[in-house]
C-alpha cells in the first residue's frame, strides 16, 4: 500500500476533481439533498459487495461503531449536501476550489488531535502556500467576487472533510477493519444518517410529492442527470472512499487531504471545457502556485 499510494493519489484527482460537473448535471433533475443521498447509497452498495466478495466484515465493536458514525457525518452527508447546496448559487469551478480548505483544516486538526505525529514547518508552509494559490483561482478582490454564501458552503464542506480523515486517523488508524470494511462502514453509517435528512428535507416541501421524485428543470434530460448522480455514487464514492482510505493509512490525513488542491485544477478545466464557465489568468496563475504546493506537501521527508 505504502508503494502503491502515488497512483491511488491521482486517480483520487482526476475521479474527485470531475465530481463537481457531475453534481452540476444532476442538479438538473434532483435537489441537493437527494443528490448527497443517492450517492451516499450508491456508494455504500458498491462496497458493501465489495467487502462481501473479499470475505470482509463490518466492524461490531461500539466503541469503532460510535467513531465510525462520527466520521460518516462529516465525510458524506454533511459535505456532500453542502457542495451540492453550494452550485445551486456558484459555479462547478468554484466549489471544487472549496476543497482547498481541507488540507488547512487538516493541519490545525492533526495539530489538536494527533500529538505524536504534527505535521512539520515545512509541510505547514507548503500547505499556507496551496491556500494562496486557491485565493488566487478564486479571486476575492475581485469587483464581482463569487456568492459568499455559495462559497461558504463550498468552503465549510472543505473543512468538513479535514476533520473526519483526521478523526479517522486519531481514533480508527490502528484498527483492523479487513478488506474493503472501512470505507463500507462510513458510507453504511453515513446512509443511515442520510435517509432521516432526506425524509426531513421531504416533509419541510410545499408540494409533498415522494422523496424520491426527479424533474428536469435544466438543460439535462433526466435520465442523464440520474446517470451523472449514479456515477458520482459508485465511482466517485464508493470507489473513490476506498482509495482515500488507503492513501490516508499509507501517507498520512495531510498528505491525503492534500488532493483538494489538485482537484480544483480538474474541476475549473471540466467547467470551461464542458460548461462555458470562464477561466482567467488568476486561475492560471492559481494553477501553478497550487501544484508548487500539492508536490510540496507529498514529498517524503527526511529521516535523521
Amino acid at each position: 500500500m505504502r508503494e502503491t499510494w502515488p497512483a491511488k493519489f491521482v486517480l483520487l484527482v482526476l475521479v474527485w476533481g470531475s465530481s463537481f460537473l457531475l453534481m452540476m448535471v444532476g442538479l438538473a433533475a434532483l435537489a441537493p439533498v437527494q443528490i448527497a443521498t443517492a450517492r451516499i447509497l450508491s456508494g455504500a452498495v458498491v462496497l458493501l459487495v465489495l467487502m462481501r466478495l473479499a470475505g470482509g466484515r463490518l466492524p461490531r465493536e461500539r466503541r469503532v461503531l460510535a467513531h465510525v458514525l462520527l466520521c460518516s457525518f462529516f465525510l458524506g452527508p454533511l459535505p456532500f449536501t453542502l457542495f451540492a447546496l453550494s452550485e445551486t448559487r456558484i459555479s462547478s469551478a468554484l466549489a471544487g476550489i472549496g476543497n482547498g480548505t481541507t488540507p488547512i483544516a487538516s493541519v490545525i486538526f492533526s495539530l489538536l488531535l494527533l500529538p505524536h505525529a504534527r505535521p512539520t514547518p515545512a509541510r505547514i508552509g507548503a500547505v499556507l502556500l496551496g491556500l494562496v494559490g486557491v485565493l488566487v483561482i478564486a479571486e476575492p478582490w475581485a469587483l464581482d467576487p463569487p456568492d459568499p454564501a455559495g462559497f461558504g458552503m463550498a468552503l465549510l464542506a472543505g473543512v468538513s472533510y479535514g476533520l473526519g480523515w483526521t478523526w479517522l486517523k486519531r481514533f480508527l488508524g490502528d484498527v483492523s477493519f479487513g478488506p474493503f470494511a472501512q470505507p463500507a462502514a462510513i458510507l453504511t453509517a453515513a446512509s443511515v444518517l442520510s435517509v432521516p435528512m432526506l425524509l426531513g428535507w421531504w416533509l419541510l416541501q410545499d408540494e409533498r410529492s415522494l422523496p424520491w421524485s426527479v424533474a428536469s428543470t435544466g438543460e439535462h434530460s433526466v435520465a442523464v442527470a440520474v446517470g451523472a448522480v449514479l456515477v458520482l455514487g459508485i465511482v466517485g464514492t464508493g470507489l473513490a472512499y476506498k482509495l482515500q482510505a488507503d492513501v490516508v493509512v499509507a501517507a498520512g490525513p495531510v498528505v491525503a487531504t492534500s488532493v483538494t488542491y489538485l482537484i480544483p485544477i480538474v474541476s475549473i478545466a471540466l467547467g470551461v471545457l464542458l460548461l462555458g464557465e470562464r477561466l482567467g489568468p488568476a486561475q492560471v496563475s492559481g494553477f501553478a502556485v497550487v501544484l508548487v504546493a500539492a508536490l510540496l506537501i507529498g514529498r517524503p521527508e527526511r529521516v535523521r
